[in-house]
């Protein structure tokens, strides 16, 4: 299931902005799945495992659509209150790293699931939506995921993922508690600083 999530999360980052930033939330999920899909199927060398490339491609188009931040406050949970402005900063950036070094090995890992989509159901003047899909996979039982989104100006950036009714950044939530429990807001900050460290150089 991680390894699912990871990668239909990372489908949802390679599309060019200018073409969904006018986009309501759940044609831009559509839009923007479907034209990674294309692009994964016709990149040989992603399909091959070119790592370093499929990270270049997540880092280049992942930002116009991701709340980051708030992606991160998530997953600390009550300590993020209490982190100095360097130590959010730190932290959003170490968090961000992992998620696309994550999503980008998910991308090589492809295997040509296909994705439906549900109706939407998004009221006039809506600011925060859940956009649900489903993941088939042939031999095995559909996968509800769901992507959270929030108007921010006049564009739309998702905060959190939803597999089977589990919610990604939460999903992070008791590891960090754990460590900052042990070591404190720094000792998080190194702990995911150091397991990108570790992803960087093909390691599990």
């Amino acid at each position: 299931m991680k390894s699912l999530l990871s990668l239909l999360f990372g489908l949802l980052i390679v599309l060019a902005p200018a073409a969904a930033q006018d986009l309501a939330p759940d044609a831009m999920v559509q839009q923007v799945t479907e034209d990674v899909l294309t692009v994964v199927r016709q990149d040989k060398d992603i399909q091959s495992g070119n790592t370093r490339k499929a990270i270049e491609l997540a880092e280049t188009k992942v930002s116009p659509y991701f709340n980051f931040q708030r992606m991160t406050a998530l997953a600390v949970g009550r300590e993020w209150s209490k982190a100095t402005p360097e130590q959010k900063k730190r932290l959003t950036e170490e968090f961000k790293a992992l998620l696309v070094r994550t999503y980008s090995n998910a991308l090589i890992s492809y295997k040509n699931q296909k994705v439906v989509y549900k109706p939407s159901k998004m009221a006039a003047g809506d600011t925060d939506v859940v956009v649900k899909t489903e993941v088939v996979q042939p031999g095995n039982k559909p996968i509800q995921l769901d992507y959270a989104l929030e108007k921010q100006g006049g564009s739309w950036k998702v905060y959190d993922v939803i597999v089977a009714g589990v919610s990604l950044v939460t999903n992070y939530r008791d590891t960090f508690k754990q460590e900052m429990s042990n070591n404190g807001i720094d000792g998080l900050i190194t702990m995911i600083a150091n397991k990108n460290k570790q992803l960087e150089a093909g390691k599990k």
